[in-house]
């Protein structure tokens, strides 16, 4: 898991191109609801070693997260093969994260 928010956004284009499963989290470090679902989101995904997770630092006027319609964080979308598949939006257990990170893994 990452534990940091990148500042520097991929372009659409590039998630888009990803292999297999990732997990994209639309976040703020300062927001509360984000810091809060952060044990729930390193849970799942040391159940799922093989989810590439892209930390994403969300702000009004940044492009990757109104390309995926990003309004409240966090907002975790769930890609296989760069298209989604599952999106949670202020997830509050594991388990909510953990049957859409199976979703992904489990895509051929």
């Amino acid at each position: 898991m990452n534990a940091a928010y990148a500042e520097t956004e991929p372009k659409r284009a590039e998630v888009d191109r990803l292999a297999g499963a990732t997990l994209l989290e639309f976040g703020s470090p300062w927001c509360g609801y984000c810091r809060a679902a952060q044990p729930a989101i390193a849970t799942a995904l040391a159940e799922h070693p093989g989810v590439r997770h892209i930390k994403i630092a969300d702000a009004s006027g940044r492009r990757l997260g109104r390309s995926f319609g990003v309004k409240l964080w966090p907002t975790l979308v769930f890609l296989s093969d760069g298209s989604e598949v599952a999106r949670l939006v202020r997830p509050r257990d594991a388990q909510q994260i953990r049957e859409a990170l199976e979703r992904v893994s489990a895509r051929p």
